[in-house]
């Protein structure tokens, strides 16, 4: 990550997020503002898995494609995806067509299900581990570590803790526009008006 840079548009932004419209837009209209609603988190947790070694811009562009062949990432029809949907999805040339990742979002949808019965919502287990604030080039951080731990022991795949941070980061669980960036102020006042979801 780098510092805010003017765009063509003479905005500051982010660095990564120059070079490219997705990533402006994606970067404006999304990253850093909080969320709470389970299936858009679902839906982030699976595409962050997928984007492990590959980059996000890759995802973004199919992300629309993964919606369509996910059933909209909807928790509980992922959950009942059995053998033949996954070979569905590793003849779908629109998608990143990797059977481990694609079984890891079956199985993480099979684990959501379990978690939001007993924690109450997967929006309110997530958000327990808000992280402090701190330097927003980081990788990851302690509460992302432990998220990532928390998940895999409930039998969650592809968390790792730069995954976890990842995710926390799109989900606005952290501001990590960087300073000097016209949005950092735009989470911020989001993040401020947002109520933490509970159980």
């Amino acid at each position: 990550m780098f510092g805010a840079i003017p765009g063509p548009d003479g905005i500051p932004r982010c660095g990564w997020c120059l070079g490219h419209d997705d990533y402006v837009e994606y970067h404006d209209q999304e990253w850093g503002m909080p969320v709470a609603d389970d299936r858009r988190l679902f839906e982030k947790l699976c595409l962050e898995g997928f984007q492990s070694g590959l980059s996000w811009l890759t995802i973004l562009r199919k992300r629309d494609a993964f919606r369509r062949a996910f059933s909209g990432f909807e928790i509980a029809a992922v959950a009942r995806y059995g053998d033949a949907d996954v070979e569905r999805l590793l003849g779908d040339s629109a998608i990143v067509r990797h059977r481990g990742k694609i079984e890891a979002c079956v199985n993480n949808a099979k684990q959501a299900l379990e978690l939001i019965e007993t924690e109450g919502s997967l929006a309110g287990f997530v958000w327990r581990y808000e992280p402090v604030p701190g330097d927003p080039q980081r990788t990851t951080c302690p509460e992302a570590v432990a998220l990532s731990g928390d998940l895999k022991r409930r039998g969650f795949r592809f968390v790792g803790p730069t995954t976890a941070y990842a995710f926390m980061q799109s989900m606005g669980l952290a501001n990590d526009h960087v300073d000097g960036c016209a949005l950092r102020s735009v989470s911020a006042g989001a993040r401020a008006n947002f109520s933490r979801p509970i159980g």
